[in-house]
């Protein structure tokens, strides 16, 4: 007998539902969410959670199975989406502001982290170039090709201030010997943020310790077009303070480039291509105010 069947034998649910890994289990006794491991110890994580006073978390329920997790189902209330955004966002807010440290690191961490985005950019710079080179040589250009090329210069353009930026920030923090540290949700999405009787957060999989503002960089990654994100980010920075590299650094993350993929269909490549230019359109505005014009970072 699995893990999951002697779970189901225990609680005996009057409707069982499953949810993409997740089975929910629905009885007499509440309603369960019964998950395979992942790799991380819930327990551990969310008992050092509770000690930095962050509750906002699902109550684990049995973590004793060799296989399977099990927690309390978080109810979710329907609501508007900019509202929810908010919300989320202070509880983010709280988790960094109530787990936050400081480390010390070698100068080879930040060399690692300027390497590594340099290397992105790099490979965006190559990878627009190579379509630009393919597209030239057509005598007539379909839809997407001509989108690509009309925007060509914008791309580029944005790949030049990321470099100039990120040279910027690099020249700042070289020589900088500490990091700050925090617990990092590390999957940021409305989906995984439920609200009823209390905020919680859900879906801890990729849980780790890092620097705050990768979770603000993932949520504009997942949400950014659906959102008002700058009402997001104004309030997360009113609830927890960033310091001034670390600013510069998310800003030049959210800046950078955005794939672009042309499909098979012409009219999902248009879409495809169309989505990622609105968000960059989107990120420029988001960023601007917070740039004078000198090109320094102003906090709002």
């Amino acid at each position: 007998m699995t893990s999951l069947e002697l779970i189901t034998d225990l609680y005996k649910p009057y409707r069982i539902t499953k949810k993409l890994k997740c089975t929910i289990i629905e009885s007499m006794d509440g309603t369960f969410v019964v998950k395979p491991k992942c790799g991380k110890n819930f327990k551990e994580i969310f008992n050092y959670l509770d000690s930095r006073n962050f509750y906002n978390h699902p109550k684990i329920v049995d973590y004793s199975r060799s296989d399977i997790d099990v927690f309390e189902y978080a109810e979710n209330s329907d609501y508007p989406i900019e509202q929810k955004s908010i919300d989320m966002i202070k509880v983010v807010a709280a988790l960094h502001s109530n787990t936050n440290y400081t480390k010390e690191v070698t100068e080879d961490k930040y060399k690692e982290i300027y390497d590594g985005i340099k290397n992105n950019l790099e490979y965006y710079k190559k990878e627009y170039a190579s379509f630009a080179s393919k597209i030239e040589d057509e005598v007539f250009m379909s839809p997407s090709h001509y989108l690509f090329m009309r925007n060509y210069s914008k791309l580029n353009n944005q790949i030049a201030f990321c470099e100039k930026e990120l040279d910027k920030w690099y020249e700042t923090i070289k020589n900088k010997k500490e990091i700050r540290i925090c617990t990092i949700h590390n999957n940021l999405s409305l989906d995984h943020f439920c609200k009823k009787d209390n905020d919680i957060l859900i879906s801890w999989d990729h849980t780790m310790q890092d620097t705050p503002i990768l979770d603000i960089y993932k949520l504009y990654i997942n949400e950014g077009a659906n959102l008002n994100f700058k009402s997001v980010l104004s309030a997360y920075l009113k609830a927890f303070s960033l310091e001034d590299d670390e600013l510069k650094l998310l800003l030049i993350l959210l800046a950078m480039p955005k794939e672009i993929i042309f499909k098979t269909r012409e009219f999902d490549s248009c879409k495809s291509i169309s989505n990622a230019l609105d968000l960059i359109y989107k990120t420029e505005e988001l960023i601007r105010p917070y740039y004078l014009v000198d090109n320094e970072v102003q906090k709002e």
